[in-house]
């Protein structure tokens, strides 16, 4: 006969959620050593590289939790929930920002007529929303050359890159906080009626996040 496993303390539930928390903040922090003739991925590499591991860590720990705990208290059905939403948003951020990066690299795979940027007797140069100083222009053109790209192909697609960069960290900034400000909930004021109270008030702060971003899509 099985022994009952221990239930988790209220601080070992919002260590789960700390800990949760920091791994996806680190992805930001990750940083991937990308060659000259990819510069233009650098800004999200780090994030492609950590992401599927903070993904698989987090994915672990939740069915460990799930095998050792069988949350049944409203303390641990709250810290389910909220590592879940956690898990599942990380997921959607990566699968998008890895599609991003296949863009790119349709992009920079499709053959091009060689094309430059035109500097005018100013000294800047503007392209779209860009202005350029002419030594601006110069990094540039280095750096596509060592890609084998057009300056102009090159900074369309490193603004790609960038914008998605800006995506994911959005994500993950709001990923890991939302995680810090459950565990603080757990820790400081979840209770035996956490589940039972009226409103979206008593759901983890990534699930009331997520249902607010259906809601505007609808």
């Amino acid at each position: 006969m099985t022994a009952d496993r221990p239930t988790l303390t209220r601080p070992e539930l919002a260590d789960l959620l700390t800990d949760a928390a920091q791994s996806v903040s680190g992805i930001l922090t990750t940083e991937y050593p990308t060659a000259a003739s990819r510069s233009y991925l650098h800004p999200v590499l780090g994030a492609l590289s950590a992401g599927p591991q903070v993904v698989g860590k987090l994915s672990d720990r939740l069915e460990g939790f799930v095998a050792a705990e069988h949350p049944a208290t409203p303390a641990g059905l709250f810290t389910l929930a909220s590592h879940a939403s956690a898990l599942g948003w990380l997921t959607e951020s990566l699968a998008e920002l890895t599609a991003s990066v296949e863009e790119i690299s349709t992009r920079v795979g499709i053959p091009t007529e060689s094309r430059t940027l035109v500097v005018p007797a100013s000294g800047d140069a503007h392209r779209d929303d860009f202005s350029f100083s002419a030594l601006e222009l110069a990094a540039i053109r280095t750096a596509a050359e060592a890609t084998n790209l057009a300056p102009d192909i090159y900074v369309e697609v490193l603004s790609q890159s960038l914008l998605a960069a800006s995506r994911i960290t959005d994500a993950c900034m709001e990923i890991s906080s939302g995680l810090l400000e459950d565990a603080a909930y757990v820790l400081d004021e979840a209770t035996g009626d956490v589940w039972l109270g009226d409103g979206p008030g008593s759901l983890p702060t990534l699930v009331r996040s997520l249902l607010a971003r259906m809601e505007t899509v609808g």
